[in-house]
């Protein structure tokens, strides 16, 4: 049994779906230190040297294995920043659940800064689920900057969900990759933010290798007196395809960035962008009323369904 207060297990669910004990390797952080740990026989989790953060090494050719990473905070004031490596095998087949949850009661802001650097080896394939989730009604943030680095040789692939739905106040994501011969990355991104939150992301993919490809595909609400900036550049090096589009319904006083960037530097690079910010169409709203709800349940369906 892992050493977590009910409020603690309630984060742990909401950003790793996890109730108990996961199976397989992971290890779970909660106010700045390890509760739990575990490797397996092809994946190694052990805390650096330098004691801020983990070295996870996955073994070639390992399959059907995941590991989970999540970080959960309750304490106001907390401020920490971790490092984690993943050294991922040949050939290998994972899936990896990070995740931060934030629960502040005080008056002192919280935050979590977590860099994620990703060596993925020839012809390996991740899947990378990361849901960040606030709560607490104190009037200290709660501050989430997440920054990942992807470098992906010959043939591998990475598929990697960002979530963001409820109670970070403030957060900016940095995204950078680096990808090889027939690398290809997956990225999807969905976001909502309310009150007076901010939320920026920025990606970089370069397109190194011939035949490598990219799509970075963003969907985000704000509401509120919420902010928003999406910043995706994409650049191609080499023979490629790549395409970058953010998709966002604003509301209310919100406000939304979209910065779409191309860079090509080979004649053999195919690159699209695509943007489009608007509000939600009136006779969505109306056709729901029909069926019986009223405008406020309409409004909530229309976004529950766009950020799916």
């Amino acid at each position: 049994m892992l050493d977590l207060n009910e409020i603690q297990k309630t984060l742990l669910t909401e950003v790793a779906d996890l109730h108990d004990v996961p199976q397989g390797a992971y290890n779970i952080r909660s106010n700045s230190r390890s509760v739990g740990r575990a490797s397996t026989s092809n994946i190694e989790v052990m805390p650096r040297e330098d004691g801020q953060g983990l070295t996870i090494r996955v073994q070639p050719n390992t399959k059907n294995e995941s590991i989970h990473i999540p970080v959960v905070m309750s304490e106001s004031g907390l401020k920490e920043l971790v490092y984690n490596d993943f050294h991922i095998g040949k050939n290998a087949d994972i899936l990896i659940i990070s995740g931060c949850g934030i629960h502040n009661t005080g008056a002192q802001d919280s935050e979590h800064d977590g860099v994620h650097r990703f060596y993925l080896g020839k012809g390996s394939h991740v899947r990378y689920v990361e849901k960040h989730y606030g709560s607490g009604d104190g009037s200290g943030k709660r501050i989430l900057n997440p920054g990942t680095e992807v470098y992906m040789e010959e043939g591998s692939s990475m598929e990697m969900e960002m979530l963001q739905i409820k109670g970070v106040d403030d957060t900016t994501r940095t995204t950078t990759a680096e990808l090889a011969k027939d690398a290809r990355l997956v990225i999807r991104e969905r976001l909502m933010t309310h009150g007076n939150q901010r939320a920026i992301s920025y990606y970089i993919v370069n397109l190194n290798g011939e035949g490598a490809s990219a799509d970075v595909v963003s969907r985000s609400v704000a509401k509120d007196n919420s902010y928003q900036k999406f910043d995706a550049k994409l650049v191609g090096n080499a023979p490629c395809s790549g395409h970058t589009e953010c998709d966002s319904i604003i509301m209310d006083k919100g406000k939304i960035e979209a910065v779409p960037a191309l860079v090509a530097n080979d004649v053999d690079a195919a690159l699209v962008h695509e943007a489009a910010i608007g509000k939600i169409a009136g006779d969505q709203i109306t056709k729901l009323m029909t069926l019986g709800l009223d405008e406020q349940e309409a409004e909530a369906q229309i976004v529950n369904g766009f950020l799916k």
